[in-house]
């Protein structure tokens, strides 16, 4: 859902920068309700990553886990980089909200955006990822 709402965010941000468009009210609430799903994933994330057996496993046996990189991957790196997503996804629509020009309004949420979202693409464990070795579907 977040990739999606960044997606058009995006698109909204560089159809308004490129040409040079007013920062209107549509886009406002496009910003906002971003960083809102943004904000709203992250809490489901959180949920879902205390609550799982396997950053059960990772807390409780660390020092065993910490040496297997698809441990590693999920009970660490892939919940701070999908938080630094969020960060920088927050960053932007504060600081795009607070510029003062048009052009300043979508160029700072375009770009900081983009950064949210090459971050997010690249904490999801992938079945190609070198971080993370899962298949798209699994089979029990």
């Amino acid at each position: 859902m977040v990739v999606l709402s960044l997606l058009y965010a995006i698109y909204r941000g560089i159809r308004g920068w490129m040409g040079k468009r007013s920062f209107t009210l549509a886009d406002n609430r496009v910003r906002h309700i971003t960083a809102t799903i943004a904000h709203i994933q992250l809490a489901l994330g959180y949920v879902l990553y205390f609550n799982s057996p396997l950053i059960a496993y990772f807390r409780g046996n660390y020092q065993e886990a910490i040496k297997q990189f698809d441990y590693l991957f999920f009970g660490l790196l892939h919940v701070i980089l999908m938080s630094i997503a969020v960060i920088v996804i927050t960053i932007g629509s504060s600081s795009a909200k607070r510029s003062v020009t048009n052009q300043g309004k979508f160029r700072i949420m375009t770009l900081l955006f983009v950064l949210g979202l090459l971050i997010i693409f690249i904490a999801i464990p992938w079945p190609f990822s070198p971080l993370a070795h899962r298949p798209y579907l699994r089979t029990f």
